[in-house]
């Protein structure tokens, strides 16, 4: 219909609204918290292993085995992303998207209640391997739904825009543990921390859980599900029966750029600050400080491209990031161990350029029709994440036992991945509401 035509013309060309700024900050502000929740395990992961595994077992044994639980709740991700997003497609993105909170406060609580080895033996590393298991089903249902909402509401001009805000707000859930974790480095000793500081983070994460989802009470339902659901126009058969059976390019280029997405934030991010601390023996407290200004720069990063993937497409910002996030990469890991005074502006640099990471959500979001959306996203997303993301805490560690150089290895060959599967991307601006 003509009307209907034009209203869609209208919502797509209209301004960003204090409605729109506010959903965005809200969203941004509650994944931040729960991305906390999810990502604070990384950064105690010495500390860790030294307490929840026998004190005879070899170091890298022991690191590999700790990354190894951390890696876990990225395994589970595709279950939890799974169901949140049927029920997502079928009864409303809002529902799923305060669901998820709970989900992530309540064991992140727990894991700073746990006993150690030295208390229960063997136990102790299976409720840590329980307990981030039930957090990876919460961020398996969190992180595409967060994409999807935010798209949802914002006019399809902007989507980029609100992908890559959203995006720096998970980042700076990273940054805010980098914070945490650079405050309690320089308040206590490292044998303070291993002796029990170390539980602080995770009691203040599920705090941090509860408020994030008292703030989503404020959130409405998207205008795209609103519409779909007073047409009854909703998926009439399983969501995910249907992108397998008719979108499987979709999934393939989504899962591909997943993997470089992963790589970025798990590699040069997440596992960095512990990795320079043990190959080259930097102290904690300066990695994490060089961290937390990767990782604003990170957030910045994720921002311009998204508003670049706005005017530009997807397909020229991923592909031109991927190679400067390979350059940067390769520099970054190549240089600090003879250079750790030049460590501080590296890290930034490089941080920035994984920023490249905030014009994947555009790209995957714009690939699934709304009907299916959420569950097309979820599914790529995180089955992606599991065996990718899952894999590159393991797979980085055996690299190194080689050659120190192999993290930027492993990130310079995903990138590689990153711009052939760029060249695959068809852009479709300005359809994520239609």
């Amino acid at each position: 219909m003509p009307t209907s035509n034009t209203a869609a013309i209208n919502a797509a060309s209209r301004p960003l609204t204090q409605q729109d700024y506010k959903t965005l900050s809200l969203a941004a502000l509650g994944g931040a918290l729960e991305f906390y929740d999810f990502i604070i395990f990384v950064f105690f992961a010495n500390a860790i292993g030294q307490l929840f595994f026998p004190p005879e077992m070899p170091e890298w044994l022991r690191l590999l085995q700790t990354f190894g639980i951390f890696a876990a709740g990225y395994v589970v991700r595709p279950l939890g992303g799974i169901v949140m997003a049927h029920f997502g497609d079928l009864l409303g993105r809002k529902r799923m998207f305060t669901l998820s909170i709970l989900m992530m406060a309540v064991p992140t609580l727990l894991i700073g209640l746990l006993p150690t080895y030295a208390t229960i033996g063997l136990a102790a590393p299976l409720l840590l391997l329980l307990m981030r298991i039930f957090q990876g089903a919460a961020v398996g249902g969190e992180v595409p739904g967060a994409w999807v909402f935010v798209s949802e509401h914002v006019p399809s001009r902007f989507t980029g825009f609100a992908c890559g805000v959203l995006t720096a707000g998970l980042t700076v859930g990273i940054l805010l543990g980098s914070l945490v974790a650079t405050g309690l480095n320089t308040v206590y000793t490292p044998a303070e921390i291993t002796e029990g500081a170390w539980r602080y983070p995770f009691l203040l994460g599920g705090i941090f859980g509860f408020g994030a989802m008292y703030l989503r009470r404020w959130l409405h339902e998207t205008p795209v599900f609103a519409e779909m659901q007073q047409r009854k126009a909703l998926a009439t058969e399983m969501p995910l029966k249907s992108v397998l059976r008719s979108h499987r390019g979709a999934v393939v280029v989504s899962m591909l750029l997943t993997w470089m997405l992963s790589a970025g934030i798990v590699v040069v991010i997440l596992m960095t600050p512990a990795l320079l601390q043990k190959i080259h023996h930097i102290a904690p407290r300066t990695t994490l400080v060089a961290n937390t200004v990767a990782t604003l720069c990170l957030a910045f990063g994720c921002i311009i491209a998204g508003m670049l993937a706005d005017r530009l497409g997807g397909k020229r910002v991923i592909f031109v990031g991927s190679v400067l996030l390979a350059i940067s990469t390769y520099i970054f890991y190549t240089t600090v161990g003879s250079r750790p005074d030049l460590l501080l502006p590296l890290y930034a640099m490089t941080g920035l350029f994984v920023g490249v990471v905030g014009a994947v959500p555009y790209v995957l979001v714009q690939a699934f029709p709304a009907q299916v959306r959420f569950s097309g996203l979820s599914f790529s997303y995180n089955l992606s994440y599991a065996i990718f993301g899952g894999l590159t805490p393991v797979v980085v560690t055996l690299m190194l036992k080689n050659n120190v150089l192999g993290p930027a290895y492993y990130v310079i060959g995903v990138c590689v991945v990153g711009m052939l599967t760029a060249l695959f991307i068809k852009d479709q601006r300005q359809t994520v509401g239609r």
